[in-house]
């Protein structure tokens, strides 16, 4: 699916007028209607990963991992790591671990530390759709954190709707407008019917109005 390039541009000037400046920098969110689709049917829901070329700012990593995985995490610019000692505190304390994962975007676990991962984070996360993508201990994990802050995802569960981040509003619109496009025409590709699967596309800032795209 292909939205003119200038109807992208002419909604987000229009989504930034209807929003006032306000005292911290406003996420865009784009939000798209689908149509035609039973989504009660498991096969017709939308779980998608899209990576945008421009990135979308200001996302926050964690990294569950151990011993010299650990160590690059912090030095390629992990926002947190949590290390298995802390990981079986969290364990046996549900409230710590909800308010220790609360306020982090993206989510990479050491392989090996998957079991315990999944056990204490997985309920916390699962239903937010960000569960912790998997890598091996010698994992490039700079180049995988730098791939992972570039990373929207899709999910619709039984709604008949996706919404996501695109960017902020300190980005420039053409960068915003490129994330866009990949996002549409990524979910266009994962959908039945293509663009014919799509009601009604909006954009919005955080505290803005959502401005019609299509």
């Amino acid at each position: 699916m292909s939205v003119p390039r200038e109807k992208i541009m002419e909604a987000l000037a229009s989504a930034r007028e209807s929003s006032p400046e306000r005292g911290f920098e406003q996420s865009v969110d784009l939000t798209v209607n689908l149509r035609d689709l039973d989504m009660r049917q498991p096969d017709n829901r939308v779980n998608l990963r899209v990576s945008v070329p421009n990135g979308v700012g200001g996302q926050k990593v964690l990294v569950f991992a151990s011993g010299d995985l650990a160590l690059r995490a912090r030095r390629a610019g992990a926002d947190s790591v949590v290390e298995p000692a802390e990981l079986n505190e969290l364990a046996s304390d549900r409230k710590a671990a909800k308010r220790r994962l609360k306020d982090y975007d993206i989510f990479v676990a050491e392989a090996p530390l998957m079991p315990t991962v999944g056990r204490v984070a997985g309920p916390i996360l699962g239903p937010r759709g960000k569960m912790p993508t998997p890598v091996p201990p010698q994992a490039p994990i700079d180049t995988i954190l730098e791939r992972e802050r570039r990373v929207v995802i899709l999910r619709s569960r039984e709604r008949p709707f996706v919404k996501c981040l695109v960017g902020k509003e300190s980005m420039s619109d053409e960068d915003l407008a490129s994330n866009i496009d990949a996002v549409l025409s990524n979910l266009v590709g994962a959908l039945k019917r293509g663009a014919n699967n799509i009601g009604s596309i909006y954009v919005k800032l955080t505290m803005g109005s959502a401005v019609k795209l299509l």
